[in-house]
């Protein structure tokens, strides 16, 4: 189903299941790349992104995202279900793609904006991812909490995405990295902003600047992930958390606005960084594009292996 948000957004109710911790009572469409479901229960919107030809954020889910924020802030972050209207207390990001919540930046775009020094296509892709990731950090200016649901190869981009939300939740087979410094670039759409504020500016740097890949039991070590829970647990902690949560919730979501007021976070500071980015971009050299060339074509093969299950 192919279908802009722009157009009518399709709104299809779905059957319950039984099982309390998993009932979706409706579902939203905004292309085949980004799909969401409301959990009546919970009153949580789960948002999954099944990108295409890659796992990676190509420009239209990132447009794709940018019509889900904006579907949130249109609906006050409430939803019609079936004539009652629920107020959203919950956001949750995860992904449709078995053992990959996503590879980051779209490389092989990258690639052909450097070589045509196209400033004005880089600075257009990063400012589009921090668009999106700027709403989920400030929770879509709503009373409501973000989380980020890891199943999965957490890289760059990805990374990134993840840590815009409140709380970071992966499943112990995740792994997480930036690989950009490995081709001579850094991270620019949020890592350094969301990483300082969360771990403070020398371990920020460290995982930025190192290049390896970490488990989720290292991420929970380093005080980066929130909670890591058995494999094909996550939605499950997920429930169970928001559950635990009900009677502070409201409490607990002014403390994640006095967090954000204390540790500010301007949209400025995430344009000036992408602009950093792209700087750096286009005075990359012909051997470091080769190691990004690489890179690029795993995320294809990652890609592919995903299509074939």
């Amino acid at each position: 189903m192919n279908m802009n948000v722009s157009q009518a957004l399709l709104q299809v109710p779905v059957a319950s299941t039984g099982d309390q911790s998993t009932i979706h009572d409706v579902e939203f469409f905004f292309s085949e790349q980004l799909s969401a479901f409301f959990d009546k229960r919970l009153r949580a919107m789960w948002l999954r992104w099944n990108p295409s030809p890659r796992p990676n954020f190509n420009p239209r889910l990132l447009s794709d995202l940018d019509g889900y924020c904006r579907f949130l802030t249109r609906t006050g972050g409430s939803v019609d279900d079936h004539g009652e209207t629920i107020p959203l207390e919950y956001a949750i990001l995860a992904s449709r793609v078995p053992g990959v919540f996503n590879l980051g930046g779209d490389l092989a775009l990258f690639m052909q904006l450097i070589d045509r020094k196209d400033r004005a296509g880089l600075l257009e892709y990063g400012k589009s991812c921090i668009n999106v990731l700027y709403r989920n950090y400030i929770s879509h200016e709503l009373p409501i909490t973000t989380i980020s649901l890891v199943q999965g190869e957490c890289l760059g981009g990805g990374f990134e995405a993840a840590l815009s939300s409140d709380l970071l939740v992966a499943e112990r087979q995740a792994r997480f990295g930036f690989p950009e410094i490995l081709f001579n670039l850094f991270p620019g759409m949020g890592a350094y902003s969301f990483l300082e504020r969360r771990i403070g500016r020398r371990a920020a740097e460290e995982l930025i600047t190192c290049g390896k890949i970490y488990s989720a039991d290292d991420m929970l070590a380093r005080g980066v992930v929130d909670l890591v829970a058995e494999e094909g647990r996550g939605e499950a902690e997920i429930a169970a958390l928001i559950k635990a949560r009900h009677r502070s919730r409201n409490g607990l979501v002014g403390v994640a606005a006095a967090r954000r007021s204390v540790h500010k976070l301007d949209y400025d500071e995430l344009l000036s960084v992408v602009e950093a980015w792209v700087d750096t971009a286009l005075r990359l050299s012909i051997r470091d594009l080769k190691l990004m060339q690489r890179l690029a074509s795993r995320q294809d093969g990652l890609g592919e292996s995903q299509q074939l299950h």
